[in-house]
């Protein structure tokens, strides 16, 4: 609701107010598998609902010139007989219209990722995932920057030029995890850049462009030469501690290097930043290591000193995929244990980059293939079904936070709406019992049901003063007892093949929250006095009705 005061008159527990800006670094993009997956219609649906309940306001995506988008035509067929080889290229954009057009209408905007490599121009086809991606140099640059050019020009002449310029331009994905998603060297990875780069900026200056789009950081020089030497990974893998090591981002001293010296645009630095690696040992085994609770915000902090001295200091920070881990057969994404560990990492990083795009925004996502199961570990915030995951409704309560910071907390935050004047506040509890430990990745949701015994409870006491009396406010929280569709699940014998009523009373499980309205008193003081169990998130905001916020 509207507090009738401004922040300067607000006073948290008997001290005034900050006031300082809070980026919602959280919804500026979120992330999907592939642009095929964005022509059905239940991603759809997930997309306009994280639109407008978690307030998405960029989607990104692989898969833009595959296959089965049929973007580069080489060949004609009609079912029956060989293919006709046309005598020029011709590219249609039917597929990746009705995409943009969808993501356009939720209210969003794509975050655009270029890539992969068409098989006509793939020197190397079918290198990753189940839908076959060609992750490899083009045998031609010329043609790729064709492609890219009357790609982009398509998007101008149907969206119009002060649209386009409003879209982030990526340059590939995670380049460095060789042969995976590059077969190529990281010299022909910054070429390929430099040439996408430059078509770019001549088709218009002030159409924006980055990379390079590298993976988690690591401690060990594995991504130092041309191409990945698993050969030194052993330091990392036998480390008595990994967190003593030294992580450092990948590639992008040597990127600014390459686009310095030849007077290339860099628009921002992209990068993923998952709290993990996989590590090989000397024996060739491969070590899962998790590093600490606050490893994101580490290595944010990091990232904004190297641009900050580097020849782009005003280039953005876009982290392009970031979540509890890189599976998408992880069953912490399920968990309840999830939701708590995003708000603080978000909360942490506001102030460090642009965007943090959680990697997904839904679990149809076919990497691998289609999920085994209603509750498979993937990355989305919403399953197949479209039942709503611990994480969403965590992401939702960080959307309701205002634009204003008026106290940073030691478990949340309190905020305001510069626009509205609305107070709002998340409160989490990262239990103590963890010390400084992330969340380690787990094959079965049963094999995280021994968080549940992590503890303690944490009070949560705080007053506001300076607020309209009588004002009604609205608490809402998320606990092993509210909201957590996985163990509703679980309790059920985790059957494979939900029943329609089965995905009816999960779906309300899931959105069965604690709910509870408390009331300003009179002379205007907010008293709020919560104990929230282990990993638990609570929201806190002053409306004017009492209507739910979804």
């Amino acid at each position: 609701m509207r507090t009738g005061a401004s922040s300067s008159t607000l006073r948290i527990d008997g001290q005034a107010s900050a006031d300082v800006a809070l980026r919602h670094v959280w919804n500026e993009s979120v992330g999907a598998g592939r642009a095929n997956e964005a022509l059905r219609a239940d991603w759809q649906a997930h997309l306009r609902e994280a639109v407008d309940v978690l307030g998405a306001r960029h989607v990104r995506f692989h898969g833009l010139f595959h296959d089965d988008m049929f973007v580069l035509r080489t060949e004609v067929g009609g079912g029956f007989g060989p293919p006709k080889q046309l005598a020029e290229p011709v590219y249609t954009y039917a597929y990746v219209d009705k995409v943009f057009d969808a993501i356009l209408d939720a209210g969003a905007r794509p975050f655009v990722e270029l890539g992969f490599m068409p098989r006509q121009l793939a020197t190397q086809t079918e290198t990753l995932f189940w839908w076959k991606a060609h992750c490899s140099p083009p045998t031609d640059m010329g043609r790729w920057v064709e492609l890219v050019t009357t790609t982009v020009e398509h998007w101008i002449d149907r969206y119009g030029i002060a649209e386009v310029r409003q879209w982030p331009f990526e340059v590939w994905n995670e380049p460095n995890l060789v042969p995976q998603f590059w077969t190529g060297t990281r010299t022909q990875y910054f070429e390929l850049y430099g040439a996408t780069a430059a078509a770019i900026k001549a088709i218009d200056p002030q159409l924006r462009v980055g990379g390079p789009s590298t993976s988690v950081f690591v401690p060990d020089a594995r991504y130092a030469g041309e191409y990945h030497d698993p050969s030194v990974e052993f330091v990392t893998a036998e480390a008595p501690d990994p967190d003593e090591l030294d992580w450092q981002p990948v590639w992008i001293h040597e990127f600014i290097e390459y686009c310095v010296q030849r007077g290339l645009p860099v628009d921002f630095l992209s990068t993923h930043l998952y709290p993990t690696d996989y590590a090989a040992g000397a024996t060739g085994e491969v070590s899962a290591i998790t590093r600490h609770k606050d490893a994101t915000a580490h290595d944010l902090q990091l990232m904004r000193k190297i641009i900050a001295n580097s020849p782009y200091p005003d280039a953005e920070l876009h982290i392009t995929e970031w979540s509890t881990s890189p599976s998408s057969r992880d069953a912490i994404h399920d968990s309840l244990f999830a939701a708590s560990y995003i708000v603080r990492a978000f909360l942490a990083g506001a102030s460090l980059a642009d965007s943090i795009s959680y990697w997904t925004f839904t679990d149809v996502f076919e990497e691998g293939g289609g999920g085994i199961g209603p509750f498979h570990g993937g990355f989305g915030l919403v399953n197949e079904q479209g039942i709503h995951k611990p994480t969403f409704h965590a992401m939702a309560m960080l959307n309701r936070l205002g634009d204003r910071l008026l106290a940073d907390l030691p478990h949340g935050a309190i905020t305001r709406s510069s626009s509205s004047g609305d107070v709002s506040a998340i409160f989490y509890n990262y239990p103590a019992g963890m010390g400084a430990t992330g969340l380690r990745a787990r094959n079965t949701y049963a094999a995280t049901r021994a968080l549940a015994n992590v503890g303690p409870r944490l009070r949560v006491q705080h007053t506001i003063e300076g607020l309209a009396p009588g004002a009604e406010v609205t608490v809402e929280i998320l606990d092993w007892e509210h909201g957590n569709a996985a163990e509703a699940w679980h309790q059920m014998g985790e059957p494979l093949n939900l029943s329609r009523e089965q995905t009816a009373e999960l779906r309300d499980v899931a959105d069965r929250l604690d709910r509870r309205v408390l009331t300003v008193s009179e002379d205007g003081v907010l008293d709020i006095d919560l104990y929230l169990p282990a990993w638990a998130v609570a929201s806190v905001v002053l409306r004017t009705d009492r209507s739910s916020s979804y």
